[in-house]
């Protein structure tokens, strides 16, 4: 997943099937991956994971969606935490 940017992981967090995708250039792509894999819109968010510092960035164009997220970055404190627990579950070891 460091492949296209080194240091850093763009992902999509799918927060009821509890599974991610990462890596390449867009969070677009990582998208893609889960829908075909049987994931809902509405349950895939956008996120950024550094593993050398265990960073977790929150933005992304596919979270913007009207009227749930009206920007790039999560604005709903609950959806940023469950995203942060998945991708500290899945890559938190890296």
């Amino acid at each position: 997943m460091l492949l296209e940017f080194g240091m850093f992981i763009k992902l999509a967090v799918d927060i009821e099937r509890r599974i991610l995708a990462g890596g390449g250039e867009m969070h677009y792509y990582c998208e893609q991956e889960l829908l075909a894999d049987g994931s809902k819109q509405k349950d895939i968010w956008g996120a950024g994971f550094e593993p050398e510092t265990q960073k977790i960035t929150y933005d992304s164009l596919i979270n913007i969606r009207a009227p749930q997220n009206r920007s790039m970055e999560i604005s709903d404190p609950i959806i940023r935490e469950r995203v942060a627990k998945i991708i500290i579950e899945l890559l938190g070891g890296i």
